[in-house]
């Protein structure tokens, strides 16, 4: 078989199973798009009418209480009611008492000790039900008593009375089992329909209401649909052999005429240029140039793929001495792996450079605010106090510089807790903790594990562990809903081991964006040398962060 026939072959193969797959996959997907919305349609029907219903069931039913309707005698019903049913006050189905088999629906009471009977008219209920807004030109609602027997009229059957029509069908019988649903099966004709159906239940009251529409009538345009889309097959595979032919005679040309120069790319020569004849048909040296060509290609990509993932402990080996690309890759992971010591060696002391001038501009800001403004505004609350003679006047300024010495005192803390230089990160972190779960609402443990006096633990690592451990309560408050936080710090001779722990909604380790909480911590936990492990889902966060006491 030659090059164009197998390429024409194989195009148009491909063309037609890629037509069969879109026209079967977009008729499926037309056809249950179809049944989800008649289904919703007639569900929203049903609905309807099952609440008009109980509305007029109920409201009759308040009526015939508050004696705005009036009773009917016994004597003048066509209706013989047991003294079980008479003797129970309700709403209840006596259709099956009634001796012409109309529907009758009716209210039972006791006055004086003489029961009480109304029928509700029978063409308030028929009205309701026989209209068929949206349904179609075969849709229908309709009531099913207990007995499996219809209650109101069938569009079908219009001159024959409903209770001898029979609808023993699947939604009948899950409905009277106490089931609402819907699906596809034989209505009580035998025929194939859509329904939802759902119970009724008023008092001693026990129907079903149904919504139906036929098949044949919601799939009509699913046999028009498929009827255009064969003839759109056949007329894009007639198009696509008509282009395939053509373009076959563009493609085999160039092909065959790459023989030679694959070849010569096979050797490791990719500076030589060959002019060749046109309309050479040997396809078999052009397969084994090709193989050549892979096997001389496939270490140097391999390798090259290595090198992209920044794996730079693989090994090559050039295939010749004149492997040019061979010996380009070799020099290029040389300098990958000089480049990335350098760039690790430069982008943590960056990194430490900057965060130890930011924690220092911090503490210089605390500084000037303690013992700057501070005193000064101190100072100028004694004068006040020795000086302004108007008590309320005095009041009013107290207040707003007590207010504001208060802020001063907060903004001070927030820059640089004195703490940390004070008494220790463990006691730092302890008062922030404090703080926040009385302002907060959330049980927040911290668990001090450190050494009180022998503490080994420098001030820039202070300094990061009450950063990482703000960011982790700050992240919690605002992302992750947690009712409770746990946070243990402990110091051992080599290491020291910070946990944390909340029940929060968790977040996708994978999916963390580039300037929040997780980043900042993850940098600082770098510049210290150490190593961080992540674990998270719903109401299960743990990281847990250690470094080396000694990292400077």
């Amino acid at each position: 078989m030659n090059l164009k026939t197998l390429i024409v072959i194989i195009i148009n193969s491909l063309v037609f199973v890629v037509i069969l797959m879109l026209s079967v996959t977009f008729y499926n997907e037309f056809s249950k798009v179809l049944n989800d919305r008649i289904l919703l349609q007639l569900n929203s029907v049903k609905t309807l009418k099952q609440i008009q219903v109980e509305n007029l069931i109920t409201s009759e039913w308040q009526a015939f209480l508050k004696g705005n309707t009036s009773a009917s005698r016994l004597d003048t019903i066509p209706i013989t009611i047991p003294n079980a049913i008479l003797e129970t006050e309700g709403i209840h189905d006596l259709t099956l008492f009634n001796e012409s088999g109309h529907t009758s629906i009716g209210f039972i009471t006791t006055v004086n000790k003489q029961p009480q009977v109304k029928i509700i008219p029978y063409y308030k209920i028929k009205n309701i039900l026989l209209e068929r807004a949206g349904m179609g030109h075969t849709g229908e609602s309709y009531l099913v008593g207990s007995d499996s027997s219809m209650r109101t009229q069938s569009r079908f059957f219009p001159k024959q009375i409903p209770s001898t029509i029979k609808t023993q069908t699947i939604g009948v019988q899950d409905a009277l089992a106490g089931s609402s649903g819907k699906g596809v099966f034989k209505d009580y004709r035998g025929v194939e329909v859509y329904s939802v159906y759902s119970p009724v239940n008023i008092s001693n009251l026990k129907l079903v209401i149904l919504s139906e529409i036929d098949t044949s009538e919601v799939k009509a345009p699913l046999r028009q649909l498929k009827l255009k889309l064969f003839g759109l097959t056949i007329l894009i595979q007639a198009l696509a052999i008509i282009l395939s032919l053509f373009l076959t005679r563009i493609i085999t040309n160039p092909i065959t005429n790459m023989r030679k120069s694959l070849k010569i790319m096979a050797a490791g020569d990719y500076k030589r240029t060959e002019h060749f004849v046109k309309n050479s048909t040997e396809i078999k040296d052009m397969f084994e140039a090709l193989d050549s060509l892979k096997k001389s290609l496939l270490g140097a990509v391999n390798f090259s793929n290595e090198l992209g993932k920044m794996n730079l402990n693989s090994e090559y080996i050039p295939k010749s001495s004149n492997d040019v690309l061979g010996k380009s890759l070799i020099k290029m992971r040389d300098k990958l792996i000089e480049f990335r010591t350098k760039e690790l060696k430069h982008s943590i002391t960056t990194k430490r450079q900057l965060v130890d001038g930011l924690e220092n501009e911090r503490r210089r800001l605390s500084r000037e605010l303690h013992d700057g403004i501070g005193p000064l505004l101190t100072a100028l609350k004694f004068y006040i106090e020795n000086h302004i003679d108007d008590k309320n006047q005095k009041s009013e300024m107290i207040r707003i510089l007590d207010a504001t010495i208060s802020e001063i005192r907060l903004m001070s803390n927030a820059l640089m807790p004195s703490t940390i230089d004070d008494f220790g990160v463990g006691v730092a972190l302890t008062n922030f903790v404090n703080q926040i779960e009385k302002t907060s609402g959330i049980s927040i443990e911290f668990e001090d594990l450190t050494s009180d006096k022998t503490s080994k633990i420098t001030k820039n690592q202070a300094i990061n562990i009450f950063r990482i451990g703000q960011e982790l309560v700050n992240n919690a408050l605002k992302h992750s809903h947690a009712k409770n936080i746990r946070i243990s710090l402990s110091e051992f001779d080599e290491f020291i081991s910070l946990f944390y722990f909340d029940d929060g909604i968790g977040f996708n380790v994978n999916k963390v964006k580039l300037g929040s909480g997780i980043i900042n911590i993850k940098e600082r936990v770098e510049i210290c040398n150490g190593e961080i492990t992540i674990q998270s889902n719903s109401e299960n966060t743990t990281i847990e962060i250690e470094f080396p006491i000694d990292y400077e």
